[in-house]
């Protein structure tokens, strides 16, 4: 089985500008993904996807990384993820006369990921001929469950999926996941129909201290806090 990993990195971002080269205690959001990508067991190519001469430039440091300028049209806040994975795969073909059985994409804003989430993920999707996707999720904690969650009417506080007849307690809480955004494993059937994440989806549950999202500036300090922690532990 051969398997490319695609780290996307386009230099749009309304939330925070140039987001994938926000330094994160010294080092770029992407290098923490190419880093990590450079560290697993089971890729076989690993491809830096962006519209950023800046991220471009960093791919070009490591050995065993491919920097590809993803077209001005593949990098709008519109454009889809199967677009540069398609553009990436046939570019692949093109120049290195390469093809894939797997495409793992590892996100320069989950910047906590490891290596061994990466592999068990694709390990977690060879394990079962019936899946065609695998992706990394986090277990929802008290506060973000979705029996907690409301809504406000005309300032009235109303509950968004059911009444909540009772105070329930942490422990008496189904558990509910979210993907966190981490790592998507697909085959290249999925990729094919143009999707990612198929109806046969497995779920990679990884630890909520390592499913840091980087969408907000708090989010980019939480960080930070958390990796000065693991190294001042280790």
């Amino acid at each position: 089985m051969k398997i490319l990993g695609i780290i996307p990195a386009r230099a749009g971002s309304k939330r925070i500008r140039g987001k994938n080269m926000k330094l994160l205690c010294g080092k770029p959001l992407t290098q923490y993904a190419i880093e990590c990508a450079l560290s697993t067991q089971l890729l076989d190519s690993i491809v830096v996807s962006s519209d950023n001469t800046k991220v471009l430039e960093l791919a070009t440091q490591f050995e065993n990384i491919i920097p590809l300028r993803r077209p001005d049209e593949l990098s709008t806040d519109t454009a889809s993820a199967i677009d540069y994975v398609k553009h990436t795969l046939a570019w692949m073909k093109k120049n290195k006369a390469q093809t894939f059985d797997i495409l793992v994409i590892i996100q320069p804003t989950s910047p906590l990921t490891s290596p061994k989430d990466i592999d068990t993920t694709i390990r977690l999707l060879l394990s079962d001929d019936n899946a065609d996707s695998a992706v990394s999720v986090m277990r929802l904690n008290q506060i973000t469950h979705p029996f907690k969650l409301k809504i406000i009417e005309d300032n009235w506080l109303k509950p968004f999926l059911k009444e909540e007849k009772i105070i329930f307690q942490a422990n008496e809480l189904p558990d509910v996941y979210a993907r966190n955004g981490a790592v998507y494993a697909a085959r290249m059937s999925n990729i094919e129909k143009g999707i990612i994440a198929g109806e046969k989806c497995l779920a990679y549950i990884m630890p909520e201290e390592r499913s840091v999202d980087i969408n907000e500036p708090i989010d980019l300090e939480f960080a930070e806090f958390l990796l000065k922690r693991k190294i001042a532990h280790s």
